[in-house]
Parts: structure tokens; sequence; C-alpha cells
């Protein structure tokens, strides 16, 4: 259990400012992570490996030569928002390009693919490279689907050997890729960890239980067994991980086997003791292995075990120098120079006056209530929300809710203060919400609000017709950044029924604030009744079998959100528009 913490809330940011003071002499800490403290004297590709905190020495204590130029650092198993990727790659970019890489999970793909496309228009170079190692949560048939977890350390290595040694950014994203390719990891969890202030972890097992398949982000193994010898679990892992050998693969092998957290290194030493000679008697030269923590989950009891399949050009890059603040190999040179650098400027920052008419201001202290009545639900549900989350997830759901909506009720009730109206006061509140929250919920939460406000405009108060456009929009870029559907077991299964009736109900003629309350009923109901669906995205999905009798807890915080603020976004609407969506300057239904 973690125990050392002030304000739980606080303990990712408190880690990394005191990880940074701490190796000040090769890291500095900048808003969104951390960056080399030396900027090279030439330029280079910057590899920026990122995620979640928890997983210490990933991502932050890799930083340094011969390995990653920074870290995108977001809350505990949530992913950065786009916002700090960004501007992690401003500070780190010496005019070489960037490469973001990181493990295969939802909200990561989506901010870094956000970051992505932010650089790239500002004509950075910028590419991503996908960790998918972990054979438990997908069949080879569909590799794309699975997860990141300790493979992430293999392949940020070889790309960060690669770019030392000069390699030009397509390079290092080819040899990137083909590591990964050639990786193959296979985990156990025997206890859950547990976040700062929680009483309990997130999943516990009975005794004499294991986990089988577990994931880096305190989920639970893919099924229960009964916990075998140190001899039978290494024959377990080794006989899983060579019944994938690539077709073609090579004899030399890079071998992790990591702890998770509280796994004792003499435990590793016990189970090498199988793994070793196993992995020899198959014929495999075991070159330069890793037995100790690099990829954990805060204070998970667990074990791991990753093979990549080496050759001529990989190898080399395996075995090359790196020196970071929690990994050394070799002699690697201490890199000088400029050890100031330049900060990333967050462009979206103004204090510049907002344009609004009166009506639309008036509407937008209706706006900042509903923000409020969501902040004060969330709180209150944050702990049930944990709970849902933790059954097939990482049990974050509900502190990250609690982060995104503080924040995003924060910058809308300064928006508002500052004379905005409706539209930029929810503009407002979802970039908050994104930058804030991070994850796949903030990033759409965040994307979702903005559609909202860009579609509502600034300009008078709106009329049913141009609410109902409104919520199209915010389901309409959820959609198109999730990518999910009906029956898949995520917010969308709440929101679809939500949006439908409501627009349905205002077509047919029905009191907004009643056709409100009539669409919330539904998308509570719709929400319940995802305890019956198995998930086919998101993190759950390798667990599908144990979300099953649970509703999904993004489909629950929407339903619950959308309920409360009802009263305010919709009390205050007119039946019918007051004139037409498109003289404000944003068409209804616009997408951010």
């Amino acid at each position: 259990m973690t125990k050392i913490f002030n304000d739980p809330s606080e303990f990712a940011e408190e880690a990394l400012a005191g990880f940074c003071d701490i190796h000040s002499g090769l890291v500095r800490q900048i808003p969104g992570g951390a960056v080399r403290r030396h900027r090279p004297a030439k330029p280079k590709v910057a590899v920026l490996a990122g995620g979640g905190s928890g997983h210490y020495p990933a991502f932050a204590g890799l930083i340094g030569t011969g390995l990653a130029d920074g870290a995108v650092v977001g809350n505990i198993f949530t992913s950065p928002s786009a916002q700090q990727a960004y501007a992690v790659a401003k500070s780190a970019d010496s005019g070489a390009g960037v490469v973001f890489t990181y493990g295969n999970y939802a909200g990561d793909v989506m901010n870094f693919g956000m970051a992505s496309e932010r650089l790239a228009a500002e004509g950075v170079q910028v590419e991503n490279v996908l960790v998918t190692d972990d054979i438990a949560s997908a069949p080879p048939s569909e590799s794309e689907k699975r997860r990141g977890i300790a493979g992430d350390f293999t392949v940020f290595k070889i790309m960060g050997a690669a770019a030392e040694a000069g390699a030009d950014l397509a390079d290092v994203v080819r040899l990137g890729r083909k590591a990964n390719s050639l990786t193959r990891t296979i985990g156990s969890a025997f206890h859950g960890c547990t976040f700062p202030g929680a009483d309990a972890p997130l999943f516990t097992l009975p005794d004499k239980q294991m986990g089988l398949g577990l994931g880096i982000h305190g989920e639970p193994g893919l099924f229960d067994t009964d916990l075998p010898s140190a001899k039978e679990l290494g024959q377990e892992f080794v006989a899983r991980l060579l019944a994938e050998t690539p077709p073609g693969a090579g004899d030399r092998l890079a071998v992790i086997l990591n702890g998770l957290g509280s796994t004792k290194h003499e435990e590793l030493f016990v189970l090498w003791l199988t793994v070793a000679p196993l992995l020899r008697d198959a014929g495999y030269t075991l070159v330069m292995p890793e037995v100790g923590e690099l990829v954990t989950s805060l204070d998970m009891s667990g074990v791991s075990l990753t093979i990549t399949w080496l050759d001529e050009e990989l190898e080399p890059l395996w075995t090359a120098p790196a020196e970071t603040p929690a990994y050394r190999r070799g002699t690697a040179a201490v890199q000088s120079g400029d050890a100031s650098g330049e900060e990333a400027s967050d462009a979206g920052t103004s204090d510049a006056p907002f344009e609004a008419d009166a009506d639309s201001r008036t509407y937008a202290v209706q706006c900042v209530a509903a923000l409020e009545a969501a902040r004060q639900s969330l709180h209150a549900a944050e702990s049930r929300l944990g709970d849902l989350d933790a059954v097939a997830g990482d049990g974050d759901h509900g502190r990250g809710m609690v982060r995104g909506i503080d924040a995003a009720a924060t910058a809308g009730a300064a928006a508002g203060t500052r004379g905005a109206g409706a539209g930029s006061v929810l503009i407002a509140a979802g970039d908050a919400w994104a930058d804030k929250a991070g994850g796949t919920s903030g990033v759409l939460w965040g994307a979702g609000l903005r559609a909202l406000g860009e579609s509502l405009g600034n300009q008078r108060t709106p009329g049913a017709e141009e609410l109902a456009a409104g919520i199209t929009a915010f389901a309409a870029r959820i959609t198109d950044l999730g990518k999910a559907g009906p029956g898949d077991k995520t917010m969308m299964d709440a929101l679809l029924p939500f949006t439908e009736s409501f627009t349905r109900l205002v077509q047919e003629g029905a009191e907004p604030r009643q056709a409100w309350a009539s669409a919330g009923l539904e998308a509570v109901a719709a929400a319940e009744a995802t305890a019956a669906l198995r998930p086919l995205k998101g993190r759950a999905r390798p667990l599908a079998e144990k979300s099953l009798g649970t509703p999904d807890p993004g489909a629950t915080s929407l339903a619950m959100i959308f309920t409360v603020m009802g009263p305010f976004l919709a009390g205050s609407v007119q039946p019918g528009a007051s004139q037409s969506a498109t003289t404000s300057g944003h068409p209804a239904g616009a997408l951010s």
C-alpha cells in the first residue's frame, strides 16, 4: 500500500517534482513531463516515451544518453493530455524530428495522435511507435490490439540507441516497429496495487491463487489459477512465449524478467533459475538479460517475462551504452551543451476579451452552473465510479473524472467572469478537462464540450433545436475520436440514446427541459443495461468476461452528468430557435 503522500490527487505531480530535483544533473522538469538537462550539440531525433505515472522507472527514469530524450507524464495510470505531449515535444525537438513511443492504450493513442497533428501543422517532423507486446491481451491474429507492457523497455532502448547513433527519424521509427514486432511478454499478478489514499487494492486474489495475463495499470489477470511453484511458473511463461516465435526469428534473445513493484529481487532470481535454462535448452543465446524492476505498477505484486528476438541490426542497439537516472549500461558519454533549453509556450492561453452578446453571456451563467452541478455529482460518485472501473480496468475512472470536471468547472467559471459567452465557456471547460484529466475519458469529454461550445456559439440564447444540434455535435465528435459504437460497452451506449431521444422529442415539439429529463432517464437505463455487455473497446476489453454483470463506468458517469446538467442547460432554453443557427458564424452541429 502507498503510505507516503500528502494530497492523493497531487501524488503524481509531487513524485515527478521530487524525481527531477534529485536527478537535476540529468533531467529538467517542464510542463507535461521532463526532458534531458542538456540539449544535443547538433540536431538528433528526440525519442519521447510516455504514459501514466505509477510505472517507475518507466517513463521519466529512462531519460538520458542512449535512451529517451524526454518523457510525457500523465496522472497515475492515466494517459497524459495532448497539451502535455505537445509541450514536451516542443522542448525536446532539436530540429531532427520527434517520435512518441508508448503502450497501445486508447487514451494514449488519442492524445499523442492529437499532439502529433498539432506538431505536424507547425512543421515539426513527428511519428508514433506503439508497443503491443502483451500476448495475453489478444490472439496473434489481432496483435495490433494488444497492450504494451514490459516490452516497452526493449522498444524504448532500441529506439533511443538508434537516435543516439545518429539515425534519422524514418530509421528510428522503422527500428522501433521492428523491435516491437519481435517482442512478446506474458505476466502474472499475485496481488493488486493500491492508489495513494485508497483503503484497498484495486483487486485481490484468494490465497494461493494468481492472475495470469496481468496489465500494468492495476488490472487483474485475464483468468485466475492456482499459484504454481517457481519452476511451474517459469515453464508456463517460457512455453507461452516460445509458442509465438516470429517466423524467421534468430537464436539470440534480449530477455527481461520484470518485477511489478513489490516482488523481491530474490524471488525473481529464483524464477530466473528456471527461465534461463529453458531458453538455453531451446537453443537460444541470452544477450545481456535484465532481471529487476523496469516497468512497474505502483506496489503490485507480480512478475512478467519479456523476450525480444534479436538480429544483426537490433543487437548492437540493445547492448549499446545508456546513462539515465534509473538505468545504466556500459559507459555512455555524458552530454554537455545548452542546459537551459527553451520552454514550450501554451499557444492556447490568451487574455484577449471575449466577443459575445448579452443573451449568450446570460446563458453562459447557466453553463457555469451546469458544470458546477456536474462537479458536485462526480465528487459524490468518485468512489463508486472507481469501484466499477476496477472490476475490469485500472480503477481510476472516478479520480480521472473528478480531475477533469474540477479543471473544467474552474476554467468555465473563469471564462464567464471575463465576459465569455456560452460557447467560449464550454470551449474553455473542454480544453481544461482534456489537459488536466488526460486519459481516454479526458480527451473525449474535452473534445465533446469543445464541439458543443463551437456549435452553440456566443450570440443569443440557443433555441431547443440549436441545443439539439449542439448535443449532436458533442456525440459526433466523440464518435469520430473514440471509434466506438452501440454495444461496445463504452460511454457511447448512454450518449447515443440520450442524443437520439432528446433530438426526437425536440422535433416533436416537447418542452426542452422535459425532453432533456426524459432523455436523461433513457441514458441512465442504457448505462445500467451495459452490465449485460462484453466490452469491445478500451482497457476493459481484455477482461471482457470479468466485466459481465457490471455497468460500464464511462456510460454511468455520462448519464449522471447529463442528468444533473439538464435543469441548467435546458431550463433556460426557448422551445423554438430564436433565429437561424447559421447567423452566429457557428453552423449547427459543427465539429471542432
